[in-house]
């Protein structure tokens, strides 16, 4: 993970990066600060583990929060586009998704995830689907992130 973390921080030298994370709960952005001289790239991050978070301090629809749930690509892109805009960065890379112990009441199943990623040309999606312990699944979270913030930079 070390070398993932360093390999952004030098590819990103002159940009900014911040992070909305949910499922991880700051796990990107702890992982991201064991570089040293990550602070030249990593503004910071926001966790919003809750949907009152997303909403009100990401800007992600509350319509949307309701109907679809917080596990959705469209609620992975808006949080992503918050983190950025609230946070002033030229990248934004955003993860929610169910850990477990359980499902959710809008038929997500344990280890579904999605990562956003938004910069000044694009705010995309993905879904995956990681299995193991909860905190498997965490940790295949954050270094899917970070493999996303490279594929794009």
């Amino acid at each position: 993970m070390m070398n993932l973390c360093a390999k952004i921080v030098e590819r990103l030298q002159g940009r900014t990066l911040v992070t909305a994370e949910s499922i991880t709960g700051g796990g990107i952005g702890a992982a991201l600060t064991t570089v040293s001289g990550s602070s030249a790239i990593y503004k910071g991050g926001i966790i919003s583990y809750t949907d009152w978070v997303k909403n009100n301090v990401l800007g992600v629809n509350e319509k949307l929060l309701e109907e679809v749930g917080a596990v959705s690509a469209t609620v992975a892109k808006q949080m992503a586009h918050g983190a950025r805009r609230v946070l002033a960065a030229d990248i934004a890379v955003s993860v929610t998704g169910l850990a477990g112990p359980q499902g959710d009441a809008f038929g997500n199943s344990v280890g579904t995830v999605y990562i956003g990623y938004a910069d000044s040309r694009r705010t995309e999606a993905r879904e995956y689907h990681f299995s193991g312990t909860r905190e498997d699944i965490r940790s295949q979270t954050v270094h899917a992130a970070l493999e996303l913030v490279l594929e794009y930079n």
